[in-house]
Parts: C-alpha cells; sequence; structure tokens
C-alpha cells in the first residue's frame, strides 16, 4: 500500500469519526430537553424526598434523625431483613419450581417439590417478619399497605377481565358498536371528583338511596356501604376476621366505582390490539374447525397478551397510587378499612404536618411499587406471546 492510499485512509478514518461524533453531539441536544424535564420533576423530587424523610421536618426543617421516620415503620431493620429474607426465598422458590432441573431425567418433578418447600419456607418466613413489624412498627401505615391491595386485586383483574370480554364483543359486527366504544370510555374521560360524587348519591346509607333500592328488589335489607367499616364476608354471615376477613363494605363500593371507571380504558385498548391480529388465523381456525370459543381462548388471549401484560403493569401501579376518587368516597365511619397508602401519606404530610414521616412513607411506598413492578415483568413478561 503506497503512501496516498494511507493518507486517503486516515483522511476518511478522521472524517467518519467527525462526523460520528456531530451524530453524538445531535442526538444529546433533541434529548437533552427530556432529560432536563425528568431530572427537574423527576429525579429531583425523588432525591429530595429521600433527604426531607432524614429530618425531624415539620412544617420547617428540624433536626436531622436518620433512619428514624423508617424505623417508625419498620420497627426495626431485623424485622424489614426477616421480611425480605422470606419474599426472597419465595421468589427463589418460584425460580426453582419453573427452571431448574428441567433438564434432568425424571427432575420436573423434583424441581416442583424443591420449590414448593422452598416456596413454603418462604412464606413462612415473610408472615413472620410481617406479624414482627405490625407488632413493633407503625400499624396505620401497615394496615394502610393491607386496605392498598384489596383495592388493587378487586380492580384490576375485574377491569381486565371485562374489558377484554367487552372488547371482543365490540370487535364483532354488532349493531351501533361505535356508539358503545365512545359510552365504555366515558367513565375513563370524566373528571373522577364529580362522578365519585354520584357515587356518594348512589351507595349511600338511606333506605332511599339506589344501591338500597337495588337489592331491596332481591328481598335484601340495606346496607350502609360508604359508611361499613366491616368486612364484607362478616356481612354474609360468616364469622371472618383479619386479612381472611376482605375488604370492607365502604371499600367494595370504592371498588366498584374503580371497575366502572376504567373499564372502558381496557376496551379501548384491547380493541387495538385486537384488531392487530391478523384474520387469517381466525379462518384457518374455523376452517380446522375450531368453535368460537377455540378461537377466542387458544388465538384471541395469546395473541392479546402483550396488551394484557401492559394494562396489568399500569393498572397495579395505578391501584397503589390512586388518590383521587378514594379521597372523596371516604368516610369517618368507615375508619381505616379506606385508607390506602396513597391517603394515609397524604394525611400525614398536609393534616398533621409531619413532612419526614411522609417522605418515608412516601419512599416505603416508592420501593413496594418499583419491587412490583419489577417482579410483574419477570414473572409475566416470560410468558407473553409476541407472535
Amino acid at each position: 500500500m503506497d503512501a496516498s492510499n494511507v493518507s486517503i485512509n486516515t483522511k476518511s478514518s478522521g472524517a467518519f469519526k467527525r462526523q460520528a461524533f456531530k451524530d453524538q453531539i445531535t442526538g444529546i441536544l433533541f434529548t437533552l430537553p427530556a432529560l432536563l424535564i425528568i431530572l427537574i420533576f423527576g429525579i429531583f423530587p425523588i432525591g429530595y424526598s429521600i433527604y426531607m424523610s432524614l429530618f425531624n421536618w415539620q412544617v420547617t426543617k428540624g433536626a436531622f434523625i436518620g433512619d428514624k421516620n423508617y424505623l417508625l415503620i419498620f420497627g426495626s431493620w431485623w424485622n424489614l431483613l426477616v421480611l425480605v429474607a422470606g419474599i426472597a426465598l419465595f421468589v427463589l422458590g418460584f425460580y426453582v419450581w419453573n427452571k431448574a432441573f428441567q433438564s434432568i431425567k425424571n427432575g420436573h418433578r423434583l424441581a416442583h417439590i424443591i420449590g414448593a418447600l422452598v416456596l413454603i419456607l418462604g412464606g413462612v418466613i415473610f408472615v413472620t417478619g410481617w406479624g414482627m413489624m405490625y407488632e413493633t412498627g407503625n400499624k396505620d401505615f401497615l394496615n394502610s399497605l393491607i386496605v392498598t391491595v384489596y383495592y388493587a386485586l378487586g380492580t384490576v383483574p375485574a377491569e381486565i377481565i371485562l374489558g377484554l370480554v367487552l372488547a371482543y364483543i365490540l370487535y364483532q359486527d354488532i349493531i351501533g358498536k361505535e356508539a358503545f366504544r365512545i359510552i365504555y370510555f366515558l367513565p375513563y374521560i370524566t373528571p373522577s371528583i364529580s362522578t365519585a360524587v354520584v357515587f356518594q348519591i348512589i351507595f349511600s346509607s338511606r333506605e332511599t338511596s339506589l344501591a338500597n333500592r337495588l337489592i331491596g328488589l332481591f328481598g335484601a335489607d340495606p346496607l350502609k356501604w360508604r359508611f361499613e367499616p366491616k368486612p364484607v364476608l362478616n356481612l354474609l354471615g360468616l364469622d371472618v376476621s383479619g386479612l381472611a376477613g376482605g375488604p370492607s363494605l365502604a371499600l367494595l363500593t370504592i371498588i366498584l366505582y374503580g371497575i366502572w371507571s376504567f373499564v372502558g380504558y381496557n376496551t379501548v385498548i384491547f380493541l387495538s390490539g385486537l384488531g392487530n391480529i391478523p384474520k387469517e388465523i381466525y379462518e384457518a381456525a374455523e376452517i380446522d374447525g375450531g368453535s368460537k370459543w377455540d378461537r377466542f381462548w387458544h388465538i384471541t388471549v395469546p395473541m392479546i397478551s402483550p396488551v394484557t401484560f401492559y394494562l396489568t403493569l399500569i393498572g397495579f401501579i395505578g391501584t397503589f397510587k390512586a388518590f383521587n376518587h378514594i379521597y372523596v368516597m371516604r368516610t369517618t365511619s368507615a375508619q381505616n378499612t379506606v385508607v390506602t397508602t396513597s391517603l394515609l401519606v397524604f394525611d400525614r404530610f398536609y393534616k398533621a404536618n409531619q413532612y419526614g414521616v411522609a417522605t418515608a412513607q412516601a419512599i416505603v411506598l416508592f420501593a413496594i411499587i418499583l419491587g412490583l413492578t419489577l417482579a410483574q415483568n419477570k414473572i409475566m413478561g416470560e410468558r407473553v406471546f409476541y407472535g
């Protein structure tokens, strides 16, 4: 290779590097506005909340107290360590159940046995840690987590199932399906404060309220609805207490509101997902003799799984952060059976002016949401069918 070729290659390499550098600068400049917004309105508030949680902050900044606001929640770090150890063993047992020993001859059954034992052990340790934490920690905060879990489990599965069923019906050639799509979506775009007030009237404790009149048609006695702190199972005649008692009737009315307001959004998103399924697949299944149920279960459900995964993920995140309608519909008569964690943090911050305690509780809630999101992404993400 002569000197001229070396010079040309050197110049080409230099020009390529300069162009690559210009492209990087251009990309940074395009992303810089979004990055600044995320830093100012996202990362900075989280960091400053952690900073506030380390002080005895009540209206004004007080003395540095370190982890005392967190110890008020957990009771002791040992309680939290036991709880986390139980979760870790539970995750390990789940992993063994699904992954380990599958390649070994007759090892699949062994993996399930070992996984089941680790799952049971993790559950026992988790319950032990929770009991220790409940004895010495902040009972109001821990009880709010239970209420939040009740609310999440009561709303998200129902919203997903009803949304998918309604979307599948509206996807068919029925009369007025465009009008039905608008009707189902209206609760989602209607201001939550005004619709929550309407639900207050519907589920009033008066005998003449719409809900009491409706159950009166079936011979049932009037109920207190939003004012009833007793678990639903107790009202049904079952003598059950504690976590097994389930949500209170007051929380159930809020759950009904959550389902009513968000099922339309899920329906619209599911409809967009159904439109992406090739019709040739349904036609081939019909030719092969597949019934409508077979086509729904073996084609629609797997093909729509990415949408289901997305809606489940944002649904659980949304329920843990839900505030407006719960704040409007809660009553003092329902006691703490309708106080979710987001409401408790608000009360500590706004009513009690305990800024340090409130930010510590908010950070713990943030960690729980992050952990649940990662767990859902790991467990459900592997089962999503992307075609």
